[in-house]
């Protein structure tokens, strides 16, 4: 990614964090303060740290210089007892995260286009990219692999014995992850969404070497 590289790890884990801060902030809104009163509603970057999502992987995607980054912050408590329907409740919690990553880069593209080239071309490319990872923070997370946040939106219309044969399907997921992501999966999935982001957001102006 070159020089712009740390300016980049800032931004994308400002946004996953405020993509946990999100997921928090939705079970307060219906009814659950687990996460609040865990004092995970902040801005504190210490409070979200997760060993993997936060240090090991991303550095794995640097070290192999990948054109992408995934990242997640240590998930935040939820209860689902304090939902009216928790199966419902659950799947606005989960859909807040990506809603949120979603929202950041088309804010981050709306500053890009508002501003135009009055910014330094490194911090165009480091902020086009902020927004980029985004779009791919939220389509990862919406894959329907327990635990990311898809498997929540799935889980709400699933019933009886296939809910639980699904969320058994949770101890397993990070092992998944991985093997997709070594089998070449998720990037299939990712490269056309991020094609598409660049085409229809008009970033290819702000990404000279993408």
């Amino acid at each position: 990614m070159g020089i712009e590289t740390p300016f980049i790890i800032v931004l994308v884990f400002f946004s996953v964090v405020c993509h946990e801060i999100a997921h928090g902030y939705v079970a307060l809104k219906l009814g659950d303060p687990t996460a609040y009163r865990a004092g995970r509603l902040t801005f504190n970057p210490v409070s979200h740290i997760d060993p993997i999502g936060t240090i090991l992987l991303p550095a794995l995607f640097l070290i192999t210089n990948s054109p992408i980054m995934l990242a997640w912050a240590k998930p935040v408590p939820v209860n689902p007892g304090y939902f009216r329907n928790p199966k419902t409740g659950m799947m606005w919690v989960a859909i807040a995260g990506p809603a949120t990553n979603f929202a950041i880069a088309i804010l981050i593209t709306l500053f890009l286009h508002l501003a135009g080239t009055a910014m330094p071309a490194l911090l165009m490319h480091s902020l086009a990219m902020a927004a980029l990872m985004n779009i791919v923070l939220m389509v990862f997370n919406l894959l329907p692999i327990p635990p990311l946040d898809g498997s929540r939106v799935v889980a709400r219309f699933l019933d009886n014995q296939a809910l639980y044969q699904y969320r058994k399907l949770e101890r397993y997921g990070l092992f998944i992850v991985f093997g997709l992501l070594w089998l070449g999966v998720i990037s299939s999935i990712l490269y056309p969404v991020l094609n598409f982001a660049i085409r229809h957001l008009d970033l290819y102006q702000y990404l000279p070497h993408f």
